[in-house]
């Protein structure tokens, strides 16, 4: 029987589960601390296999187009935390502080990287440079998201008290460490790693669900059901819907506006609007108080799915059109081959 359409994704379901669980059957006590000790170990482990993933003669090929990357950056880490900033009147009454404080700290985050360079592909959009700008995205968020965090997150409920840093500092051991080693083994590993895709999807997943549920079982033991109002959960519904919906309206019109082809424009299109679960999660439980991680990944987790289900769309319909645009030319040439021949 066919999936329904409307039906989330595995992940997604397992996220919701895992929240779900989480509510019910909280970890706590000595548990929670063996728990965070092993959550550290899966994030470590993730970023590891990712930098040992990540092609150089892919970032190589791409890096020349420096003003589209500049674009994707641009519209990354200053565009968004612009929009979460100037759209703070309309959106604090809708969502509740801490929820506020998550849906600013979505808005530093970097661009995924396989789901950018997905759709990127399906759209028939440049996939080297899309593999560059996700992958630059997510390598310089380390260090910028947690020097926007301190600037734009002002709710001293979520912060951790840390100085930024000491953040920087768990940040680049946590992540960054990991992800170089990656890279430095991928000649040996890099191989095994391509041949074995399902293993760094386990572990990509696999760490994320086991954040979500510490975080959400810190918040939960905190009273984090009590402290959101179901009409909140609505208005971030609706927060996360304008946020994307400004992003994806914004990078098409400068992407024109500036002139690019129409493979670079789906480029920036996909990797300057889309924010990151798999490195938003564990940042989150760097930055911010343990008590707080709950309420501010949530947002992260709602529009992750919207982005998600948007994109798809989008890219299918751009790859279609842009199929049928190359038939329409074929059959154009066909006619005019045949008469060149006679």
């Amino acid at each position: 029987m066919a999936r329904p359409k409307l039906l989330p994704d595995n992940f997604t379901l397992c996220l919701v589960g895992t929240v779900i669980l989480a509510s019910l059957l909280p970890v706590h006590g000595q548990a929670a601390v063996g728990f965070n000790w092993v959550t550290n170990v899966a994030v470590g482990l993730l970023f590891f296999l990712h930098g040992a993933k990540l092609s150089r003669e892919a970032i190589i090929a791409g890096a020349t187009h420096w003003r589209l990357h500049l674009v994707v950056l641009l519209s990354t880490f200053a565009l968004f935390p612009l929009l979460g900033l100037a759209l703070k009147p309309i959106l604090s009454p809708l969502v509740t502080p801490a929820l506020y404080a998550g849906v600013l700290f979505l808005c530093t985050l970097p661009s995924t990287v396989q789901s950018s360079i997905a759709f990127t592909s399906i759209a028939k959009g440049n996939v080297p440079a899309a593999v560059c700008s996700a992958s630059a995205s997510s390598l310089l968020g380390i260090f910028i998201t947690p020097a926007l965090v301190s600037l734009v997150v002002t709710n001293q409920a979520a912060a951790s008290g840390a100085s930024p840093w000491h953040t920087v500092g768990n940040i680049v051991l946590q992540l960054l460490v990991p992800f170089v080693a990656g890279q430095l083994l991928r000649p040996l590993i890099g191989k095994w790693i391509e041949r074995h895709r399902g293993v760094l999807k386990f572990v990509d997943q696999g760490s994320i669900l086991l954040v979500v549920y510490g975080a959400f079982s810190e918040a939960v033991t905190e009273g984090l059901w009590h402290q959101i109002p179901l009409s909140a959960l609505g208005g971030l519904l609706l927060v996360s819907v304008v946020l994307l919906a400004l992003a994806l309206a914004l990078t098409i019109f400068v992407s024109k506006r500036l002139g690019f082809t129409r493979a670079d424009q789906i480029t920036i299109i996909f990797c300057g609007s889309k924010k990151s679960l798999a490195a938003g999660v564990p940042m989150a439980k760097v930055i911010f108080a343990s008590h707080a991680v709950g309420a501010v990944v949530l947002p992260l987790m709602l529009f992750h799915q919207i982005q998600l289900m948007v994109c798809a769309a989008l890219a299918q319909r751009w790859g279609a059109r842009d199929t049928s645009g190359e038939a329409q030319v074929n059959s154009r040439e066909r006619p005019a081959a045949a008469i060149a021949r006679r």
